[in-house]
């Protein structure tokens, strides 16, 4: 109740101590008009302190008032009225405090405290900004996870910038983490796969055969067979159509999964697990599985094939879902669940799964499969990235003109840049349809959020730049008199700064790497404001080397998170 990172306190950060003693005398006057017999309550509810949207509001909020009113029985603002009395202010950074509304308290800070940042930010460098929140857990991040059978598109490039940046923030975060690839090798896909090839390999010797209506007819396998039959030739042309084709997927699959790898690590984006769905099917994990949900009564036969029995019973059959074919081969929903299990024996704390928002019905009979096995449901979290659309001129662009198919990840990086590429795919909430604007990703404009953020840090640069060239040395942040920092834009930069701790841990806990794009953007707009008002080379020297300091400490801040998303912060634009 009213503590900070989940009742774990982090007393590293100025900000977090400062926090965190706001919440101890709220909760300190809550219990003191108890303890008066001015309010009656069993217990604390868990309440906030949080940045109010208008910066008129104050600096922090609270909203404990309004969740005492229940059990004390009073109005929120008569419960606000009596605990202002019992705050006990001494030794805080506080201004005044306010009752506003139906009783939000809102308390305005003395701006001295901000003044302390700089020394932290410049002490901690590439540091600042982590947390321990995470203690260490393991957690295992599978993202992007392409069937083998085809190149990555931008909905994959959407999961790939998504995975590796929240791995990255929970890195940060104080977690260990794995970053994992589950390879699709095995199954129905990959039978379709060796039928395609097959067709396309015989109709290149001259043997003309149609590819199966079902089967792949995308146009880079046409290449794919070529290179195969320049290495093999016609070796395999009277070989046992079995052979044939296995011979033509491993060929397939190597090369695919070699172009995959090579693309996402273009990307920025590198694993450390590469794991194979046709070694569950080696080990008999797949089979093991069914038969102990079948063993648990999960499962019953229809129309010649087994079934899961999803949550809901008999009455709920259209959201059940296949785990064994008519044919006796098992399905996809069947290795997932082997895989599932698999990854919770190899000891992570929690798994989360990045997928495309079209498995959104799979999550639940999954999670029911796993607890039905005795497995926690909730260590399992799965987020779900909705559809990327591409525009160019105001149009939708819906296919390649280089394939005639959909855009690759490789076009995507081609045209736009690994920055913009990574910025633009984790600015917006997964949850939420994006609209990839492909002309604005190459702008250099200020419209451009990824150029706008950039920019501030290469700015930075420049200034330093010049210090260097006027024979100005950096100073040393303990030399400097930052009380010179009074100006309503240098304090708000300090404060902004100051929030990154924080702002971490809120984004690690909700899992949600969008947060940190908002934080730089405004980080970076606050600079841009203060770039344009005031002169950082001035000629009153300590003045000068204040300001000097705050744009270092402002740099460190941008570059942390620019690393955390897998952006570039460079030094000239």
């Amino acid at each position: 109740m009213g503590e900070l990172w989940g009742g774990k306190v982090l007393p590293s950060y100025i900000a977090v101590q400062v926090q965190q003693a706001l919440l101890d005398a709220l909760r300190g006057a809550a219990e003191a008009a108890r303890a008066a017999g001015q309010l009656d309550f069993a217990e604390i509810p868990s309440f906030v302190l949080e940045k109010p949207r208008e910066a008129s509001h104050g600096d922090l909020a609270s909203n404990l008032a309004l969740v005492l009113a229940r059990p004390a029985r009073k109005s929120p603002r008569q419960i606000a009225e009596l605990l202002l009395k019992q705050l006990d202010c001494t030794g805080l950074p506080l201004q005044r405090v306010e009752i506003a509304g139906a009783g939000f308290i809102n308390l305005y800070l003395d701006p001295a405290w901000v003044r302390a940042v700089p020394a932290e930010v410049l002490a901690a460098r590439a540091e600042y900004g982590r947390v321990d929140l995470g203690e260490q857990q393991r957690l295992q991040v599978e993202f992007v996870s392409a069937n083998p059978t085809g190149l990555l598109h931008v909905g994959h490039a959407r999961g790939a910038a998504l995975g590796d940046s929240l791995a990255n923030l929970l890195q940060a975060a104080g977690y260990q983490v794995s970053r994992e690839f589950y390879i699709n090798d095995a199954g129905s896909q990959i039978e379709k796969l060796g039928e395609s090839l097959e067709a396309r390999y015989l109709s290149s010797l001259g043997r003309s055969t149609p590819v199966p209506p079902d089967g792949y007819h995308g146009e880079d396998l046409v290449g794919t067979v070529q290179r195969f039959i320049d290495r093999e030739s016609d070796r395999w042309l009277n070989a046992e159509p079995e052979e044939r084709r296995q011979a033509l997927v491993a060929f397939t699959l190597q090369e695919k999964m070699e172009a995959i790898r090579t693309t996402l690590e273009r990307f920025g984006v590198r694993f450390d697990v590469w794991f194979s769905e046709q070694q569950l099917h080696q080990r008999g994990e797949v089979r093991r599985v069914v038969a102990q949900l079948e063993a648990r009564d999960c499962l019953y036969p229809r129309e010649g094939a087994l079934w899961f029995r999803a949550p809901g019973g008999a009455e709920d059959q259209e959201k059940d879902e296949v785990i064994i074919r008519s044919s006796g081969v098992p399905t996809y929903f069947a290795a997932d669940i082997a895989y599932h299990i698999d990854k919770f024996r190899r000891g992570f704390d929690r798994i989360i799964n990045i997928w495309g928002a079209d498995h959104h019905g799979h999550v639940p009979r999954l999670k029911a499969a796993l607890q039905a096995l005795g497995y926690e449901p909730e260590k399992l979290e799965v987020i779900l990235a909705q559809m990327v659309r591409l525009f160019r001129g105001g149009e939708q662009v819906r296919m390649s003109k280089r394939t005639g198919q959909y855009v690759t990840l490789e076009e995507l990086l081609e045209e736009v840049g690994n920055d913009a590429a990574r910025y633009f795919f984790v600015m917006r909430s997964p949850e939420s349809h994006l609209d990839f604007d492909l002309d604005l990703a190459k702008s250099q404009s200020n419209e451009n959020p990824v150029y706008y953020v950039q920019y501030a840090h290469a700015r930075i640069c420049s200034i330093r730049r010049q210090a260097r060239e006027q024979g100005i040395e950096l100073p040393r942040v303990e030399d400097c008199r930052l009380e010179l920092l009074e100006d309503p834009a240098e304090l708000a930069l300090l404060k902004k700064v100051a929030e990154l701790p924080l702002e971490l841990a809120a984004a690690a806990r909700s899992r949600e790497p969008h947060r940190l794009a908002h934080y730089v953007y405004e980080l970076a707009s606050l600079f841009h404001t203060y770039y344009n008002a005031c002169r950082v080379l001035v000629e009153d020297v300590p003045l000068r080397d204040a300001r000097l300091i705050l744009v270092l400490t402002v740099q460190v801040a941008v570059r942390n998170v620019l690393g955390i998303l897998g952006v570039s912060a460079p030094e000239r634009m």
